[in-house]
């Protein structure tokens, strides 16, 4: 490489630098400091989204899939986290100003576990503190999406929205073809016989695919019970519609899965009228502008688009092994 090539090479590299220097150096100029090491009250800072005198509705996002895998602070600033949202919940259920909760949700569903929490946090405020809930469905809201909606006090849904998808899966690949074709061998040292259940190595036998179909069937039967406790359907009726298939918004309505069709606005102007507080205050929460929001933030405006690769990879880390799922998938 002649000195010229060099030159232009080093001159790239000095570019670049000054270039991300100077996205950092515009995040700081940019920022509040003394909000940035402030200690906060409460653990999230009210956004207001619609001003009133007369009472205080909360509306708290769901969006993405629900599952607990721990996002990467300094990155991953948008994406569900799990434990932030239960303590959303948490503390819209112990304020005493608040008058009720709305959720907007926007969800494929996610893990068994995870939808189970969202869903017994839920009925623990409405048991609790004595809270009306409202869901109010975005594009989507299914499988693990519905079944935290099963238990709230009204359900509504855009015409157009997909909900349902009600039931259980688990995947795996199996890859034993492909590795016999390469000349892969897998040696496997266990210790009992189903170790190794959905190996990627090898055919599942028929033991197996039994065993694990059982497990399918009682989480299912969950699923059902949530639904039948929640909407006062039938057991056979719940068993019915849930085949694992999808509804629009208004076909929800008709066979009972959801109460009302409209809007999140529309959700509000509900929740305000059956609460007779007409001029109520509609807000959100937001996570408190500390350090490590600063630095996401800067760590975004750095790095762009390329956050959407980190989340990915967030993702396919905690998904190196089989697991049952609330999920709708196409």
């Amino acid at each position: 490489m002649n000195k010229k090539r060099w030159f232009a090479l080093l001159a790239a590299v000095v570019l670049f630098v000054v270039s991300l220097g100077f996205r950092f150096v515009t995040s700081v100029a940019s920022t509040n400091f003394e909000q940035l090491f402030s200690f906060p009250e409460n653990k999230f800072e009210e956004e207001v989204l619609e001003n009133g005198t007369q009472g205080k509705l909360v509306v708290l996002y769901l969006d993405g899939v629900i599952q607990d895998t721990t996002p990467s602070s300094f990155i991953n600033t948008t994406s569900y986290n799990h434990r932030q949202f239960l303590e959303m919940l948490e503390e819209a259920g112990d304020d005493p100003t608040v008058d009720g909760i709305i959720l907007r949700i926007n969800t494929p569903g996610g893990g068994v576990v995870e939808s189970a929490e969202v869903h017994d946090k839920l009925v623990e405020i409405q048991a609790e503190q004595e809270k009306p809930i409202y869901v109010s469905m975005g594009n989507t809201a299914a499988s693990g999406g519905y079944y935290i909606s099963a238990p709230a006090d009204k359900i509504i849904a855009h015409p157009a929205t997909l909900t349902g998808s009600i039931g259980v899966i688990m995947q795996g690949y199996d890859l034993s073809g492909l590795a016999d074709k390469l000349g892969v061998e897998v040696n496997t040292i266990k210790s009992g016989e189903f170790k190794d259940i959905m190996s990627t190595y090898r055919d599942m036998t028929d033991e197996e695919r039994e065993l694990l179909q059982t497990m399918i069937d009682d989480m299912y039967a969950d699923f059902v019970q949530v639904i039948v406790d929640g909407r006062g359907m039938s057991e056979q009726t719940v068993r019915k519609l849930g085949d694992g298939r999808v509804y629009t918004g208004s076909q929800a309505k008709d066979n009972g899965l959801v109460d009302e069709l409209g809007s999140l606005e529309d959700t509000m102007e509900m929740m305000k009228a059956d609460l007779e507080l007409e001029n109520a205050q509609i807000v959100t929460y937001n996570q408190p502008f500390g350090i490590d929001r600063f630095f996401g933030m800067s760590m975004k405006n750095l790095f762009g688009k390329d956050t959407e690769l980190f989340n990915m990879m967030d993702s396919i880390r905690e998904s190196n092994a089989p697991r049952a799922m609330y999920l709708y998938s196409n």
